[in-house]
């Protein structure tokens, strides 16, 4: 939790049950949820998710089938876009051609009326803000890509909003300038303590800048959570793999005096008796592991344990500091592990048995 998260108190906006039908087709199927002040969250989905019909919606671009859009405490569901104190940043920035970066900034402060020399105040303060107070006399297209999406920033933050909306804003960029922008832009947005509501398809994106990320499927809300709680305790088999990459093992339930066991081919994981996870998974049904990369243990010797299993190497990848293996098991499924013991994997080579391994702590147990 950021400064601005724990110096303010209330819900900055909350969707109660909305939905948006077009003809038979729901692109928003009953989203509920709150957003904080201060909060960062990112929305988070593939295409055709609803992630980007949510934005639209709660910009007022459209209006939902059923209900209600909440800004600050006041019902704002039928409140046309420019009735709405947000403020909104573009994938093209959409800046001006014709003016300079201070009239662009400024501009939103213009059409509310704030008096030139009071608007100049606050366009120069914001430019320090986004470290461009020496190009208030630029036009765009004397900018860099970069130096653009500060502009449009600081053009959707200038105005002290209630809520900026971003639309993937890291689209235009180039990987390198994409990740040095999304720093930029999360320690400006908590500078100056805005609350926002991010758009993107990027896991990485979604996974630097968010407080909180709501994960978004075939029009409904799947998961809700902080990165971490997404990724080390994912409700489905969706969200474990659109978060990061995950193994997802399938097997069958059965429990013992020592705990649940969860057994495929040529593998197992079990949970002892004292782990309170073991109380809501049943006996002789089928279940889902969820295991990370990096949380497999490759070894030379076969594993005959509690939690592992056994496989052949089909590819070793060297990545740098570490090494890719994926091991198939018996039953033809695929295991992709990451290993920074380089010395231990040098010696092991495609077509080796080898023996896998893992922690009781380190696995997820979903139902099918």
């Amino acid at each position: 939790m950021n400064a601005a998260q724990e110096t303010s108190i209330g819900t900055a906006m909350k969707l109660e049950g909305v939905s948006k039908l077009y003809g038979p087709v729901k692109a928003l199927d009953n989203i509920s949820f709150e957003l904080r002040k201060g909060e960062f969250l990112t929305m988070l989905g593939p295409s055709g998710s609803g992630k980007t019909t949510s934005l639209r919606a709660i910009a007022g671009f459209i209006q939902p089938t059923s209900g209600k859009l909440l800004i600050d405490g006041r019902d704002m569901t039928r409140v046309p876009p420019q009735k709405r104190n947000i403020g909104m940043m573009f994938q093209d920035y959409a800046l001006f051609p014709h003016m300079t970066v201070l009239e662009n900034i400024g501009y939103p402060l213009e059409t509310r009326g704030v008096k030139r020399e009071e608007r100049q105040r606050r366009v120069m303060e914001m430019l320090e803000v986004v470290g461009l107070a020496h190009c208030a006399s630029r036009y765009p297209k004397e900018m860099s890509g970069g130096q653009q999406q500060r502009v449009a920033l600081a053009r959707a933050l200038v105005f002290k909003p209630d809520i900026v909306l971003l639309d993937e804003p890291m689209a235009a960029l180039d990987k390198k300038l994409r990740g040095q922008m999304q720093i930029e832009i999360m320690h400006i947005t908590r500078q100056v303590g805005a609350t926002v509501v991010s758009v993107t398809h990027d896991q990485e994106e979604a996974l630097v800048m968010s407080d909180r990320i709501a994960i978004f499927k075939e029009g409904r809300l799947e998961q809700i959570g902080t990165p971490r709680e997404l990724y080390q305790k994912p409700r489905s088999e969706f969200v474990a793999d659109f978060i990061g990459e995950a193994n997802l093992l399938h097997g069958v339930t059965r429990s013992d005096d020592h705990g649940v066991v969860v057994e495929g081919c040529s593998w197992k994981a079990s949970l002892p008796k004292a782990d309170p996870r073991v109380q809501a998974i049943s006996n002789g049904r089928k279940a889902c592991v969820v295991l990370r990369p990096e949380r497999i243990e490759p070894s030379a010797a076969v594993h005959q344990g509690g939690n592992g299993g056994q496989g052949i190497i089909e590819d070793k990848i060297y990545l740098g500091v570490e090494y890719r293996l994926v091991v198939r098991m018996r039953d033809g499924s695929k295991v992709n592990l990451r290993s920074r013991d380089v010395t231990s994997v040098e010696a092991m080579n495609a077509g080796d048995r080898i023996g896998i391994s893992w922690s009781p702590s380190d696995i997820v147990i979903l139902g099918d």
